[in-house]
């Protein structure tokens, strides 16, 4: 069960419903002076002056339901939400700066990304894709071609070093 509000709400006259009891009160209060005025109980059914509202009849009611909020233009429709975005993320950048940034946030998800990709391993499970065979077997090609000035030991321990530099844990 939830702990009731610590200060509930309040008709304009200042009764509230007591969380304990669940009668109507008026809730003690202080004076000026310090001190402390004592919870009064109102009596069930009671409705003081101030919280009775105007009568309004039905045709009132309904020109009340149907006015038009202060300050509303007529046939305008406000934009929604995702239309504000959309125009936002296609518009151009509106100065220098904010297009640096902007480059800068599409270059760094870019390296991301890459990251991410880098991080893989699935051309050793097996799983190659026809593009990915075929960039490999053309490094091959290009490595079998080239004459290698480092030794064979060398180029492993190399392509390691090289492979746990692009890991980059954080």
């Amino acid at each position: 069960m939830s702990r009731p509000p610590l200060f509930p709400q309040q008709s304009a006259a200042g009764i509230a419903v007591d969380p304990g009891t669940l009668e109507r009160v008026i809730p003690e209060s202080k004076r000026p002076d310090g001190s402390v005025r004592k919870q009064i109980k109102i009596r069930p059914g009671f409705t003081p002056q101030e919280d009775v509202s105007r009568f309004r009849g039905t045709r009132q009611q309904a020109m009340d339901a149907a006015a038009i909020p202060k300050g509303h233009i007529l046939g305008w429709v406000a934009p929604s939400e995702t239309q504000q975005k959309a125009k936002g993320a296609g518009a151009p950048p509106p100065n220098k700066n904010a297009k640096k940034r902007a480059n800068q946030r599409a270059k760094k998800a870019a390296e991301k990304a890459e990251e991410v990709k880098d991080n893989w391993e699935d051309e050793e499970d097996g799983e190659k894709s026809a593009t990915g065979e075929q960039a490999s077997t053309e490094e091959a090609k290009e490595a079998a071609d080239k004459p290698s000035a480092v030794p064979e030991s060398t180029q492993g321990e190399a392509e390691v070093t090289e492979q746990l530099s692009k890991l980059k844990l954080k």
